[in-house]
């Protein structure tokens, strides 16, 4: 039987593309209860069936945290949050049954280097579905290189990996029709996206979000011990995220890196390819993220405010 927690509770959530964690935190700053539903980006709120399924995806969040307290504030960070924060705090409030005033809401990567630095100590690159690096000065200015979306670069994220993997698959099609299956890497990404015809990874690229598309990537990862190509892919990655820090680097300093999200963890050669592409001299290091924890323990103490 689930006991409800009362007094203070702070939500914190971090939205993804591929799925979104919440927590609760009670005022002491301990984790009470957490969970996982569905991805949302504030991206979904620019057509109707985005904004239907976003609402959906908070509908399961309400649910699932009201099991196990009533907040008092809350603090989100959402993939794709451009400032326009007015509907989406609406929503929120209305579900959740706070006010508007009593939520915060702000980028995802902004709560995830919180979880990994003070302001002005580091720089934090970010690989889930795309990739960013962040910079979070001593007066609170937040500074990034990346994070342009998949449509553009996001080079070394989750949607950039399954990209070049079908890239190159298709490449070899066209040269060599059926070489896909002496490709470790094309079977294990065609078994995913279930089947080998061009109309399959046409319907799954043009017809999926990006947090789907994403996800192929654990396909090229499970096949890099057994495929070049899929390995190469990873180290390219690797090398895309070190750009990041370098370019954060150059145009602010040096100061220790690091490296955090799904996508990062994928494979050890994604984390070693970017420590190889960076200065010895430059402090990396790969930590889990647990920016929802960090996002519920600053709503339960007030440490961010509208």
């Amino acid at each position: 039987m689930t006991t409800l927690q009362t007094g203070g509770l702070g939500l914190g959530i971090d939205a993804g593309g591929t799925q979104t964690r919440w927590a609760l935190a009670d005022q002491q700053g301990h984790i009470v209860a957490d969970g996982v539903v569905a991805g949302l980006s504030a991206l979904q709120m620019a057509s109707e069936t985005g904004r239907a399924i976003l609402q959906a995806t908070l509908l399961a969040l309400r649910d699932a945290v009201l099991a196990h307290g009533q907040p008092q504030r809350v603090v989100a960070g959402l993939t794709g949050f451009g400032g326009e924060d007015g509907v989406l705090k609406q929503m929120l409030a209305g579900l959740l049954g706070l006010l508007p005033e009593d939520i915060t809401l702000g980028n995802d990567i902004e709560i995830a280097y919180l979880a990994s630095f003070a302001p002005g100590e580091g720089y934090l690159v970010y690989a889930g579905t795309g990739s960013i690096a962040a910079w979070i000065d001593e007066y609170g200015e937040f500074h990034r290189a990346g994070g342009r979306g998949v449509l553009l670069d996001d080079g070394g994220g989750g949607y950039w990996i399954a990209r070049e993997a079908l890239r190159q698959i298709w490449r070899a099609e066209d040269e060599k029709p059926g070489s896909w299956r002496a490709s470790p890497m094309a079977i294990a990404v065609f078994e995913q996206i279930g089947g080998s015809d061009w109309d399959v990874t046409r319907q799954f690229m043009y017809g999926q979000d990006r947090g789907a598309i994403g996800q192929l990537a654990l396909a090229v990862a499970a096949s890099a011990a057994h495929d070049a190509s899929a390995l190469a892919i990873l180290q390219r990655a690797g090398q895309e995220l070190a750009r990041l820090a370098l370019a954060l680097t150059q145009r602010h300093g040096a100061r220790p890196v690091v490296l955090a999200g799904r996508a990062a963890q994928l494979h050890p050669a994604i984390a070693a390819a970017m420590r190889a592409a960076l200065p010895e001299s430059v402090m990396m290091e790969q930590k889990i993220a647990r920016s929802h924890e960090t996002a519920a323990r600053l709503a339960a103490s007030h440490g961010l405010k509208t």
